[in-house]
């Protein structure tokens, strides 16, 4: 086993409740690894001799810790973010490193943009002769404060700046260059065009957030295609948009960090609160966020500080909760639906349907997008539920590579059907329906849908002697099945098959509040594709509604 700082930090902290639950995930990864319990990767023991020794040569430039080394001032969730990344190799091939993409979602003063600047200077000084490195950020400010970081701090490491009497660093305004190398290093500011035909070995995305498009991480990203190592940082706090590509990078690491999606070249640091509620009183937010607070006292109190102004002035709220305690603050009465793990303790064997009273949900979208069906019946107060998605064959890679998520492969399951070229085929979605009764051995008793996509479906599946219940897609008739399948899923009152597709819908629903504190999955604030949650809610509407008796919807005639 190879003990070391990052490894001594995870041990500790992975006990503690201050450390967030995704945090904790990615630290018994990186834990199994140290102990020498992965078959595949290991700890470089020559890597992090380097990178010790490295850190112990650069010294911080200034603050309470000015003249010391970084060695010394490096802060338990930086070791464990440059260890994992820089040290993390393959058995077979040491010097191939495992990691391509490394995350870390932090607060503000936290020692982000230092962060930053020590990777470049450990990039600058180990990659390969002739490497390229770019930072990419919203504005040329913060770019400049990640070159002026870098400048600063290796100006104040003679040992690393001068070597014989000969300066080795190259300190412009536009660009910091290593010269035995000949690798350079250059800030980018946002744009929407000149990003591409980069070829980057390394790029750092800082305050992600804050851009408006995901266009300059995939940019970086498509000029590495034949760099070994390359290697990539996407780094931010949050943002008060739900809708931003720093989100959507950290939903997919939330994906990856369940076992919901396979990308062992993904590490993430989530430093944000399991409970996002009562930030006002809840000391344990502003630890799960602030992970620097728990190591420096000065910084714990400035926070409290900051805190009590923001409970008392309304402007200075949505900043402090935003990026002191990483809660998107326009999402006030917006939270997750529920945990992943939760849903996934009440997967199942299988299910045997034979002589069943089922109920359907519909979710018809657009023509050109993911459509679902779900069947869900009950006994002793269990709810069995099998859902459907169906997607156009066509679009199969163009969504495969805008959600991260492999549809090709999900195909390949009894619950993922292809239907249609560009645009959705309703005759067989049609057909599917009109033929689960003989399949699976059930009597269906009611088919629940929305008006919206689905009227024309409805009629001729009533034809067909269905009965059809329009389901006004409204919070005060989908609060009631919203609740009841969630306390039924946290109660393992409930039971699906295997279906990968089902538990990355639950990972990406969000739930928001009306006025009347009826809760409801709300598609828009959703991160990702929720069909599959929204169609099996509409399905047990009607399985609850057929035990209370309950009148909330309309008969399509």
């Amino acid at each position: 086993m190879i003990e070391n700082k990052a490894y001594l930090y995870c041990k500790k902290a992975v006990k503690e409740n201050t450390t967030p639950k995704f945090v904790k995930l990615q630290m018994k990864d990186f834990m199994r690894i140290c102990e020498g319990k992965d078959k595949k990767y290991k700890i470089s023991e020559k890597k992090l001799k380097q990178l010790s020794r490295l850190l112990k040569l650069l010294n911080m430039p200034k603050g309470l810790k000015a003249g010391q080394s970084l060695y010394e001032c490096t802060c338990g969730y930086q070791w464990l973010f440059y260890i994992a990344i820089f040290c993390v190799v393959y058995r077979e091939n040491e010097e191939k490193r495992r990691y391509e993409t490394g995350l870390l979602e932090i607060c503000r003063k936290n020692f982000k943009t230092y962060t930053v600047a020590t990777i470049f200077i450990l990039l600058l000084l180990t990659e390969p002769q002739f490497s390229k490195f770019f930072s990419v950020a919203p504005d040329g400010s913060l770019s400049r404060e990640i070159r002026e970081a870098i400048s600063e701090t290796v100006r104040s490491s003679p040992q690393v700046y001068i070597y014989k009497g000969v300066k080795r660093f190259k300190l412009l305004r536009d660009y910091i260059s290593f010269k035995p190398f000949s690798s350079v290093y250059t800030p980018l500011s946002f744009s929407t065009s000149r990003m591409d035909g980069r070829l980057p070995n390394a790029f750092c995305a800082d305050e992600v957030g804050a851009l408006p498009t995901i266009y300059p991480l995939e940019a970086m990203r498509s000029g590495q295609l034949n760099i070994l190592n390359k290697l990539g940082f996407v780094i931010s706090t949050k943002y008060p948009t739900i809708d931003n590509p720093f989100e959507e990078e950290v939903s997919y690491s939330k994906k990856v960090l369940n076992g919901l999606v396979e990308d062992e070249t993904w590490f993430s640091l989530l430093y944000e609160p399991d409970n996002t509620k009562e930030w006002e009183t809840n000391d344990l937010i502003l630890k799960q966020a602030n992970p620097v607070a728990l190591e420096i006292p000065e910084i714990w109190e400035d926070l409290l500080k900051k805190r009590t102004r923001a409970i008392a002035t309304a402007k200075a709220r949505e900043n402090f909760v935003t990026k002191h305690c990483n809660i998107i603050y326009q999402g006030v009465g917006t939270e997750s639906y529920i945990d992943v793990k939760d849903v996934q303790a009440c997967r199942v064997e299988s299910i045997d349907w034979t002589g069943k009273e089922v109920y359907l949900g519909l979710d018809l979208s657009e023509s050109n997008d993911n459509t679902s069906v779900s069947m869900v019946a009950i006994d002793n107060e269990t709810i069995s539920a099998k859902s459907f998605a169906f997607i156009p064959e066509e679009r199969i890679e163009e969504k495969a590579a805008a959600e991260r998520v492999d549809y090709r492969n999900l195909c390949k399951t009894e619950h993922v059907f292809t239907c249609g070229d560009r645009v959705i085929d309703y005759t067989f979605i049609e057909d599917f329906i009109l033929s689960l009764e003989e399949k699976y051995g059930v009597t269906v008793m009611e088919v629940g849908f929305d008006r919206w996509n689905a009227l024309s479906t409805a009629q001729k599946l009533e034809k067909e002697g269905f009965q059809m219940i329009e389901l006004k897609q409204h919070s005060s008739v989908l609060h009631p099945a919203t609740k009841f399948l969630k306390e039924k899923i946290l109660k393992k009152e409930f039971a699906y098959e295997s279906n990968p597709l089902l538990e990355i819908n639950f990972q990406n629903a969000k739930c928001v509040y009306d006025t009347n504190k009826n809760q409801y999955v709300n598609k828009k604030k959703s991160n990702g594709k929720v069909d599959m949650v929204v169609s099996l809610i509409n399905a047990v509407c009607l399985l609850q509604r057929s035990d209370t008796g309950n009148d909330f919807v309309a008969q399509v005639i």
